[in-house]
This record gives structure tokens, sequence and C-alpha cells, in this order.
């Protein structure tokens, strides 16, 4: 977990078609049929060719008994095939779902929502559980904090997108000896990929700013090993290589605008960055309002933390408003990012996250919060909109966590941040659906509704072709 910010903001005193229409094939088939079903000219002895034509053409035709109804049968079928070709336009082609599944295929984060699965904990469901969790929530980005080949194994052929890491430990030997990054590849990687849906990897998780110079000299070195072995393995532009950071990298953080890189943690960070700008991942960042607001409630209004009506902040120098701390703080790294020189990087929100419980020092910890936080949170995701300062960058985040880890050291708050209870059970209610059945009578999804109105409207279109024709044949008869 980051440490709590220096520097935090604080409030001022008081998606139509391009296919193309399939072919139609009417107009061949009925003239096949009228030559079959209408009888041929009536004959003259004598007459010249072009005569039985003009009298083909000019003459009424006689028609035999049962002719009538073959005409019936005949206009009965062009009602058949006029009803057809919607059917036929509506479908997809096989080419259409190839190239939407190779396009699907190469996408690190679908949509703007994700969880990180920590599993500091004795008692959670196993990972097979887990992911039948993830697509009941509807939760298709996944983030670990290891590469434990259970929970690998268990994600094989579930669609959900998984980032994998190497954990701090790991780093030294491989910024050391590239080898050690080919074999940790070797292992980890190739036997699960694709099939488990391997997007990312994270080299290390807050590694700067938290006071190791050793590990900070060798983040640079194992980022850059693990990248070259995912080349020599063709994998570079399957999986996106990254390292989420603290807000501790920042010098400070408030106004958004003010925001700028620690000095002393450049010589690590402008390698770094470096590098990401050719490769175009994101910068990652652990963004907490939480512990923003923990740290200093006093000066901070907890309803801008919150998401909650606020008159919020302006900055100074940019004149743009904020009414969230979410955003100030996403936007506090873009400005950071932009002074650096890489005014073109996404940032990409790592861990962000509210705890339902805590000790008595610890502000704000309370079940209610959560619950108005990542409720909130989850809303201004799904917008799928920008910040003040980056209105045409989506923001995206990991939410943490998936459960709540009864093992993990610390303040009560860091075993106290899951959506889920180990049981699979909902712990944080936001609207997710959890393991256990709930009390509530489901409720029917948007797409089963369009796909049953759609069933029924072709139940509907060809009623209204089919109907009235045979109404005419039986009265005919």
């Amino acid at each position: 977990m980051p440490l709590p910010l220096r520097n935090v903001p604080r409030t001022p005193p008081s998606f139509s078609s391009s296919n193309p229409r399939p072919p139609r094939f009417h107009h061949a088939f009925l003239l096949s049929l009228r030559s079959r079903l209408l009888p041929p000219p009536l004959l003259v002895p004598g007459s010249s060719s072009r005569h039985l034509e003009t009298a083909a053409l000019m003459a009424p035709r006689r028609w035999k008994s049962g002719d009538g109804r073959r005409r019936l049968l005949l206009l009965l079928l062009c009602c058949c095939l006029l009803a057809s070709p919607c059917h036929a336009q509506l479908t997809p082609t096989n080419a259409t779902l190839s190239h939407r599944s190779s396009s699907h295929s190469s996408t690190s984060f679908v949509g703007t929502y994700g969880i990180n699965y920590g599993r500091i904990a004795d008692n959670l469901p196993a990972p097979a559980d887990v992911v039948r969790l993830l697509k009941l929530a509807k939760i298709r980005n996944v983030k670990i904090y290891d590469a434990d080949h259970n929970v690998l194994d268990a994600f094989r052929g579930s669609n959900l997108n998984l980032v994998i890491a190497i954990p701090n430990e790991f780093l030294k030997d491989m910024a050391a000896n590239p080898s050690k990054a080919m074999d940790w590849l070797n292992e980890n990687v190739q036997p699960y990929h694709p099939s488990s849906r391997i997007v990312g990897i994270t080299v290390g998780n807050e590694v700067l700013g938290g006071g190791d110079a050793g590990l900070a000299e060798a983040l640079v070195g194992a980022v850059s090993n693990v990248h070259d072995a995912l080349r020599m393995l063709r994998l570079d532009r399957d999986i996106e290589l990254s390292t989420p950071h603290s807000e501790a990298v920042f010098a400070n953080s408030y106004p958004p605008s003010a925001c700028v890189f620690k000095d002393d943690l450049m010589v690590y960070l402008r390698p770094l960055l470096d590098f990401f700008s050719k490769t175009g991942a994101p910068f990652y960042v652990n963004a907490y309002p939480f512990l923003a607001y923990m740290s200093d409630p006093s000066h901070i209004d907890i309803n801008y933390a919150l998401f909650k009506p606020n008159s919020g902040i302006v900055d100074p120098k940019t004149n743009l408003h904020y009414d969230n701390m979410f955003e100030a703080q996403l936007d506090a790294a873009y400005f950071a990012l932009e002074a650096a020189g890489y005014p073109g990087m996404e940032v990409r929100v790592a861990e962000t996250g509210w705890a339902s419980a805590g000790d008595a020092t610890e502000a704000g910890a309370n079940m209610a919060n959560a619950v108005t936080y990542n409720r909130n949170l989850r809303k201004r995701l799904f917008l799928r909109k920008g910040t003040p300062y980056r209105p045409d960058r989506v923001a995206k985040a990991y939410i943490f966590a998936l459960f709540n880890e009864d093992l993990k050291p610390g303040p009560t708050t860091e075993r106290h941040y899951g959506l889920f209870k180990p049981d699979g059970s909902v712990s944080i209610n936001i609207g997710l659906k959890g393991l256990l059945p709930s009390s509530a009578p489901p409720r029917l999804q948007p797409s089963s509704v369009f796909k049953r109105v759609r069933a029924w409207g072709w139940i509907v279109h060809y009623s209204a072709a089919l109907l009235p024709c045979t109404l005419i044949f039986l009265a005919a008869t």
C-alpha cells in the first residue's frame, strides 16, 4: 500500500452499419418460377416466328384449371422471399467477426474498470471460483501481484484480461543477469500464453520513493532485460510492460498544475519514462483520495474525496475547476509528466480504493464512506471521459481490492479494502453480483430485453407477410 501524501489537494476556505447489402437473388429465382408455372403461348400453324412473338405478347392468355392457385402460390412465395433480406442483412459475416475478435485480442485494458486480486489471506475462494465471481460481477480487467500458477491455470479460456507481476525481490537478479528475465518468462508466461490471456506484466511495485536506492537502481535494468526477453520470444507486442508508482514520486500535488517529480528520483525516472514513451505504455500511479483525507482530515473536505457535491477547488494557474480529488490526482500526474518532457504519455490508475474499517486514528475508514467512494468512482469511470486538463484521455483504473485480506500486516485498514468477503459474498455493496445468491429478484438485463424484442420482431415481421397471402389463398380455394 502507498504511503500517505505529504502534500495533498486542499479545499479553499469557506459507438449505421457500413456492411454492404447482401446480394439479392429473388429476381432470377422468380423468373425461373415464372417459366415453370406459366403456360406457353398458343401457337397458330403457319404463322411466322415474329408473328408468334407478337401474339404471345399481345393476346390474352388462357389459363387451365388450377392456374389461379398457381398465381396465388407464386404471390405467396414472393412475400416469403421479400421477408428474408432483412435477416441476411443483420447477420454479421465471418470476416466481420474475425476482425472484431482480432482487434479485441490486442487490447490490454477493456473499458475503464478493473480490479486488483490480492491474495495475502488464508481463507479465499479457489482461483476457479474467483474467475466465476469476476464473470458474475462483469469485471474483465484483473491485476495480480505475482504469477501464481494456480491462478494462471484458472484463467485459461476465461477471456479475462490478466496482468501478472514480477515482485520486487526478483528485480536485482534480473537487472544483473538477463538470463534470469528469460527464465522467469519461460516459467510463468510461455506455458500460459495466450490461453490465460496475459496482457501485461508489472515489474516491481512502488519501487521509487520507497527509500531503497539499490532497488531503484535495479528497476531500470530489470525492465530493460524483461523487455528484451519478451522481444526474443516475440511477445513484446502482445504483453504490455509497466511499473506502478506511489504518490511519493511527486514533490507536491497541489494545485495540480504545480505537480512535479522529485529531483532526486529523476535519475531513475528519466530512463524509465524514455523507455515507456517508446513502447507506448502508460504511466501507472496508485491514487488514493482516502489516504490523502486520512492524513489531513481537518483541512480536506471529505465530500471532495468521495465524489459528493461540494464547492471543489480552482487551480489558480489553469483556472480549471475540480469537484473531486480523484481527477485532481490524475491531472497532477499529467502535469508532472508534461514538466518532465512527456506530455503525450497516458496516466492510468494502478490502485485506488477506500477502506471499510480501520483503527480509531484512521479517519474516514468506515463502510458508508467505502460504499460511497467505490460506487461513485465506478459511475465516474463508466462515463468514459477524461479529466479537466486531459479531457480526451479516458480515465481508467484498477480498484483495490477484490477481497479483504486477513493476513496483511499493518493497521486495520490494510485488511478491509475488499469489495467481496472471502466466501464470495458482497462486502462493499456497489451493485456487483457475488457468488452467493441474492435475496432480491434478478433484474432483466437490457441486452436480454433487446434480444427478446428482436426475436418477437421477426415473428411479427414474417406473420405480417404470410398472413394476408394465406387468407387470399384459402379464399380462392
